[in-house]
């Protein structure tokens, strides 16, 4: 009896979290109607007219005003009982074919995938791909905004992500106050002057980096977003760099990290993965030796061994490091030490 009443408590659980989420997601979609309407009068409309347009109360409006700029990052303004959207707000209305719509989806999916707190511009985002997409899709659009919309919110993080983004856009140097005491913590924050050069996600570590330009040590450096305590977006200007030198630097990192000097990394795979090993290509430098036992030995050269070293140690037994001899060591290390937690395993 206990089991039904927790089942059924989980059960009620479930739906109030349902029901929040679509709270929520229906919250966001009207916020969304009320751009429309300001896009539509340019030169500003009265809450109490924008009201009767989005089917809302005057009060009601007047909050949405409000939650515009505060919570989604739209800015309005307001003039002599009149309100408008900033000029700058909105980006031109896109022109999509289906592929390119799912294109679209299907990358928002991955960030969704690996968002762990509620990101309202990727659900407004979402929300707008919907109107435009088939019914048959536009509701898996939709429940992958109810999805998102479950989790908790960040608005400092939320804040971070705009401010950065405005920053790279405006080629503005900003000042962030840095947290790096995941590896070390007795290191006190940093704060550091930087030029935004991109804005990129790892699929690896399920988060979103700064790159650019540090300008107390005088070389590129990455920020991981999640460690950035603070920003200041300054009224300086930077020169970015040549068009496509900072995604040339990431198309030689194993992920995200590419301010290291290169390494050749060497990895002989047991025959038992060859087959799994060889069916991607995991880094455009990748060469691959077969020998006769079915085993092959693969060869990279990225800038440093930090995020090949995971990947490495994800096939287990399966793999060995042959080059460098520092990585090697390092993953003899850490193996003997994991054995170590098991030996009482039998």
């Amino acid at each position: 009896m206990g089991a039904e009443r927790n089942a059924a408590a989980g059960g009620d659980d479930r739906a109030g979290g349902d029901d929040r989420a679509g709270a929520k997601r229906d919250r966001l979609a009207r916020l969304l109607r009320v751009v429309r309407v300001l896009e539509a009068h340019r030169e500003g409309i009265r809450p109490s007219a924008l009201a009767i347009q989005v089917g809302v109360s005057r009060r009601t409006a007047y909050r949405d005003l409000d939650a515009l700029g505060t919570e989604v990052g739209i800015p309005v303004w307001s003039d002599k009982g009149l309100w408008g959207l900033d000029e700058r707000a909105l980006l031109p209305r896109l022109s999509l074919t289906l592929s390119e719509g799912m294109l679209i989806y299907l990358s928002a999916r991955l960030l969704a995938g690996y968002a762990d707190t509620y990101d309202p511009d990727l659900a407004a985002a979402l929300l707008k791909l919907a109107d435009i997409l088939p019914p048959t899709i536009r509701g898996h659009v939709e429940r992958t905004v109810d999805i998102l919309a479950r989790r908790p919110a960040d608005p400092a993080m939320d804040r971070t992500f705009r401010e950065l983004t405005r920053a790279w856009a405006e080629a503005r140097i900003v000042e962030i106050e840095y947290d790096a005491a995941a590896y070390d913590p007795a290191r006190p924050p940093r704060t550091v002057r930087v030029h935004p050069w991109l804005i990129e996600p790892s699929a690896q570590t399920h988060a979103l980096y700064l790159i650019g330009w540090d300008e107390d040590r005088e070389a590129p450096r990455t920020y991981k977003m999640d460690r950035i305590r603070h920003v200041v977006l300054t009224p300086d200007r930077f020169d970015p760099p040549e068009m496509g030198a900072a995604e040339e630097r990431l198309e030689h990192a194993w992920g995200i990290v590419a301010d290291q000097g290169d390494v050749e990394v060497a990895v002989r795979f047991d025959r038992t993965v060859a087959a799994r090993v060889m069916e991607a290509v995991w880094h455009p430098s990748q060469r691959v030796e077969t020998h006769p036992d079915g085993s092959i030995t693969w060869r990279v050269t990225v800038p440093g061994t930090l995020e090949v070293r995971l990947w490495i140690l994800q096939w287990g037994d399966d793999a060995e490091v042959l080059a460098p001899t520092e990585l090697r060591a390092d993953v003899a290390r850490t193996l003997r030490a994991a054995a170590a937690r098991y030996v009482d395993a039998g």
